[in-house]
């Protein structure tokens, strides 16, 4: 059985390591790339690989939102997600979204082969380092923080920078975006953590430990 791979990650080095990686197999096959979430989603639909090394933080689509789209429209690809990230909301959010596993970018790469086999397989497959916080969830122990799974990563970004003090111009700046786009994450963030304003924001990423990754 050949298991047919689509890479999605906008760093190009990396889907060169991972396409070498699985280029040594006989039994996996890279079937296209794409650089941002929106490429992903058209390449999903139009080749319907068996598997999708996602990347969590994609430009113009967000991981966790091609997942859910994947879900939705019923593809029959299955998601792999890919990270650089082992927190929480990240992890949470893409198994949220139907991910049939989480792989770290951190692994070596001919675990990566290991990973997509088994998702290609129809089973689930983690990362060692995340394994203990899924079986966790699954045991209905240590419960994610309510509103934290459904930040996306660009409203994550906007309130660690709020928590820092900064205003609209400077996130807007530092983030290559309009005011007006922050002011909207801004208002999606109030509405998914049930805050009223800046400081109730920043206090919720206080508590829920969201300026750990800062």
């Amino acid at each position: 059985m050949t298991i047919r791979v689509l890479l999605a990650d906008d760093h190009p080095a990396i889907r060169a390591g991972i396409r070498g990686a699985l280029a040594k197999t006989t039994d996996i096959v890279v079937v296209g790339e794409a650089a941002s979430g929106e490429d992903a989603l058209q390449l999903i639909a139009e080749h319907q690989p068996d598997v999708v090394l996602l990347d969590c933080r994609l430009p113009r689509l967000e991981g966790v939102d091609v997942a859910t789209s994947v879900q939705e429209r019923q593809l029959p690809t299955r998601v792999l997600a890919l990270s650089a990230y082992a927190e929480d909301h990240y992890l949470h959010g893409m198994i949220q979204a139907g991910a049939s596993g989480y792989l770290l970018k951190d692994e070596a790469l001919e675990t990566v082969a290991e990973a997509v086999r088994a998702v290609g397989r129809g089973e689930a497959w983690f990362s060692q380092r995340v394994m203990g916080k899924v079986a966790a969830w699954a045991r209905g122990e240590t419960p994610l923080a309510p509103g934290a799974a459904r930040l996306t990563a660009r409203e994550r970004e906007v309130l660690q920078l709020l928590a820092r003090g900064w205003e609209n111009r400077r996130i807007a700046a530092e983030l290559c975006i309009s005011e007006g786009t922050v002011k909207n994450h801004v208002t999606g963030m109030y509405t998914k953590l049930n805050v009223h304003s800046r400081a109730e924001a920043v206090a919720w990423a206080w508590k829920h430990g969201l300026m750990d990754d800062v």
